[in-house]
């Protein structure tokens, strides 16, 4: 009884299985000559979130799940020692612009020694001329005024190279800054929250990842076409794409990439039956305008058929007309 049992299950399941391959060629069949499609699964561009310095985690502010915007905070780590480190740099900072400061009164007396030592030349210069003193005079007044000019070059020399100091103090706190605001770790993109790589406490390394953000205006089905089909085939043609899960809607989209190589072939290509068994990846990108609209109800990995308007363009059949769910 029961062996009679099993093998009357066996034969419903076949039946049921052939029935549904019947209905899919049928309705495979019915598509008009100028629509290829491919089957594939939705798939959508993930951003890694990673920290530029190593450090210890001290927030982690998303789950997995949570949907986030451009800009929001994800998490923060640990900048005690950055902090210390920014503060020596601005020390540094303050005791360079001190050392100009001092360095330009040293020029402005530099320079009133200067003067000084061209007034006295001019002085002695004009009492030579009337025989008041000698020339030996002159001459130690000259080497005075020259004495001058050096101590001024010098100290003018001193100052460059303070200035250049407080440059250098500047742009290692702009580093430190940098690392320090790099430690808020932020989402580039509008996206949702994959993994969440690691938790309050832990300590990363520097390039560590910490969070997976799939980004929600990057999303896909790739499918694979036929060297018959994809000769016809264009960037930005229309598409449709039906997913096993709720057939009853039509997704637009659009061909957004086919590859230039088969990603699939035979070992050897010699015939023209043997060519036409080369498949070409192909991306149908569904537009950033509806993915925003319906952000809340994006899933990757869901099944589905992608259908490709063929060149020239032929009008979609009723079957093929857009149908989206009600927007939030």
């Amino acid at each position: 009884m029961r062996k009679r049992l099993s093998l009357i299950l066996v034969l419903v399941l076949l039946a049921a299985g052939a029935g549904g391959g019947w209905w899919w060629w049928q309705h495979r069949s019915r598509l008009p000559e100028g629509i290829a499609s491919g089957n594939g699964r939705i798939e959508a561009e993930t951003v890694q979130i990673a920290s530029k310095t190593g450090g210890r985690i001290l927030e982690m502010l998303v789950r997995e799940g949570d949907l986030v915007e451009p800009g929001q905070v994800l998490a923060r780590i640990d900048t005690d020692e950055l902090d210390a480190y920014l503060e020596a740099a601005q020390a540094n900072e303050a005791a360079a612009r001190d050392m100009v400061a001092a360095i330009q009164a040293q020029i402005l007396q530099r320079q009133s020694e200067l003067k000084l030592a061209g007034q006295n030349l001019d002085r002695v210069e004009a009492l030579v001329a009337r025989g008041n003193v000698s020339r030996q005079d002159v001459d130690e007044r000259r080497s005075q005024m020259k004495t001058a000019e050096a101590a001024l070059t010098a100290t003018q020399a001193q100052l460059g190279n303070a200035e250049s100091s407080v440059d250098a103090a500047r742009a290692e706190i702009r580093r430190i800054q940098t690392l320090i605001d790099d430690s808020t770790l932020k989402s580039p993109i509008a996206g949702r929250v994959q993994y969440r790589l690691a938790e309050p406490g832990e300590v990363v390394a520097a390039g560590g990842r910490v969070v997976t953000l799939i980004d929600l205006q990057n999303v896909h089905m790739t499918i694979f076409l036929p060297t018959a089909q994809i000769g016809r085939t264009l960037i930005g043609a229309e598409a449709r794409i039906v997913l096993d899960a709720v057939p009853d809607y039509v997704i637009p989209a659009n061909v957004s990439f086919i590859s230039a190589e088969a990603q699939f072939t035979p070992r050897s290509v010699e015939t023209r039956t043997e060519r036409e068994k080369l498949m070409f990846r192909v991306k149908i990108a569904i537009p950033v305008d509806l993915l925003r609209a319906h952000e809340d109800k994006v899933r990757t990995g869901l099944p589905g058929v992608a259908y490709v308007m063929l060149a020239p363009p032929i009008p979609w059949p009723d079957s093929m007309a857009v149908r989206l769910p009600p927007t939030p």
